[in-house]
């Protein structure tokens, strides 16, 4: 690579090519590790994304109960995001920060919206998303597991937004059954063996047969997708529901087969099935690696895990009990850190240097940019998001100017806005801005609006220009 050549240029030129081995300083062998007669093709992209697992939840984050070998040893291949944030604090307004790289003062869901008889307010179909801009590019696309951007005959099903291939669930409050009666592939329902038997009852006195978990059906397809096409690039979108919880099951919604390896400890039983979740998710994990060095695919696939927002306080489950926000104030539907500071990491081997830890501040809507610069391929030009890949190849790196949240759940609107290392929070549009240092107070235990009444007037500012109109989601005073 001549010096006088961008890193824009450089991923542009070996975009056509499966990159073996990059590090800082370093060259670049442009071939896959099969030799000079293997086929060139860009690089795999694999995006893993948990269901309310929390920043505290990984042991690469400090968890010390919840085993989670299989994560830890990607974190530790590759790099480990510190400041890394959800695009939301619930599910449905998170994942379209993700798909459209747009944060929700501009995105088209800004919200969970329910739509009857299944469904959430679909994704427009004008709306742009990264596996539209990675098949342009060549990849096969997949989603496994849980989509959430619109029901079944809607315009926001995933084969109508750049998605070759679907299995899991469309509506997210159908992915609060672990054992649903159906799961879907592409627009057809597959039936499950889960079927409610009125003539037999369980030891609980429930009277649903339960056979099929779904996130083992999920797994297992993922594994078959990468299988199936490992001869050429593919974007897989892996999106399990672990470690949600079933809301309609009340304190018994922590649904999983067994609460092996944590049977024997002194916990409720609330708090044996969500650690057994998370290292069955963690099992599922390790599988796809496995795969990967099975095909021969390590040095050709980039795998990214993360959250869609922080811990629950659902079916049961504490989220102190584990610590699950780590150091971090608050929980899912929080804009406080602890319900949008997220898991990051990312492992690509041979080009992402091993053991790292990055305080580079980022979002889901960083992903869109990010994707397609690996991928080699142009991307829109309107998004709110910024790539990260610089980060990842431990090059010079270009920072936001401000990172914005809001939330419409509730009797008021919620916003967060984030610039440098300055937090501000409020509970309402005419609400009173609570602001705090996160490079001295990462809790937001202290609340410096009265000391700092420049910064408040200036992330006042950012959060009246960051939010545009929209009819769904008008701010609530």
């Amino acid at each position: 690579m001549s010096l006088k050549q961008t890193r824009r240029e450089f991923i542009r030129n070996i975009s056509h090519i499966s990159v073996g081995t990059l590090a800082a300083g370093t060259t670049i062998s442009l071939l896959s590790s099969c030799g000079n007669k293997a086929k060139k093709r860009k690089p795999n992209i694999i995006y893993i994304l948990a269901d309310d697992l929390g920043y505290g939840d990984l042991g690469c984050y400090g968890q010390e109960r919840i085993q989670t070998p299989n994560i830890d040893r990607l974190a530790a291949e590759g790099i480990r995001f510190t400041q890394h944030y959800a695009g939301s604090t619930v599910c449905a307004p998170s994942r379209c920060s993700l798909m459209t790289g747009l944060h929700t003062g501009h995105a088209a869901i800004r919200g969970n919206s329910r739509v009857d008889p299944m469904g959430q307010k679909p994704l427009p179909a004008e709306e742009t998303t990264v596996a539209d801009v990675l098949k342009k590019a060549g990849y096969a696309t997949a989603l496994i597991g849980k989509w959430g951007l619109g029901g079944p005959d809607t315009e926001g099903e995933p084969g109508k937004h750049g998605f070759d291939y679907f299995f899991g669930y469309l509506c997210q409050r159908h992915a609060h059954n672990y054992y649903p009666e159906f799961l879907f592939r592409n627009t057809e329902r597959v039936p499950l063996s889960n079927v409610v038997d009125n003539d037999r009852t369980d030891g609980a006195g429930e009277a649903t047969v339960k056979k099929e978990y779904a996130h083992d059906l999920i797994m297992d397809d993922a594994l078959s997708y990468i299988e199936k096409n490992q001869k050429n690039p593919f974007f897989l979108y892996l999106s399990p529901t672990i470690p949600h919880a079933n809301n309609e099951a009340g304190d018994h919604g922590m649904e999983v087969p067994t609460d092996a390896p944590y049977s024997e400890k002194d916990w409720r039983q609330q708090e044996k099935n969500f650690a057994a979740m998370v290292t069955r998710l963690d099992e599922g994990v390790g599988k796809i690696m496995k795969k990967l060095k099975q095909l021969g695919l390590d040095h050709d696939t980039i795998v990214l895990f993360t959250s869609d927002n922080g811990p629950h306080r659902e079916g049961g489950h504490d989220p102190d009990f584990f610590d699950s926000n780590g150091k971090l104030r608050g929980i899912k539907r929080d804009l406080y850190e602890g319900g949008i500071r997220v898991p990051l990491i990312a492992r690509w081997k041979g080009v992402i240097e091993p053991d790292q830890v990055s305080d580079h501040v980022s979002a889901f809507w960083d992903f869109l940019p990010t994707a397609a610069e690996i991928a080699g391929t142009s991307f829109p030009n309107n998004i709110d998001g910024i790539s990260f890949l610089p980060t990842l190849l431990n090059k010079s790196q270009k920072k936001h100017d401000h990172f914005y949240w809001e939330f419409h759940e509730g009797e008021s609107s919620h916003q967060a806005v984030r610039s440098a290392k300055w937090k501000g929070v409020r509970f309402s549009p005419k609400g009173k801005l609570e602001l705090y240092d996160l490079s001295a107070d990462v809790e937001e235990k202290n609340n410096v609006a009265d000391q700092h009444p420049e910064i408040v007037q200036k992330l006042e500012k950012t959060l009246a220009e960051a939010h545009t109109e929209s009819e769904l989601w008008k701010l609530k005073q």
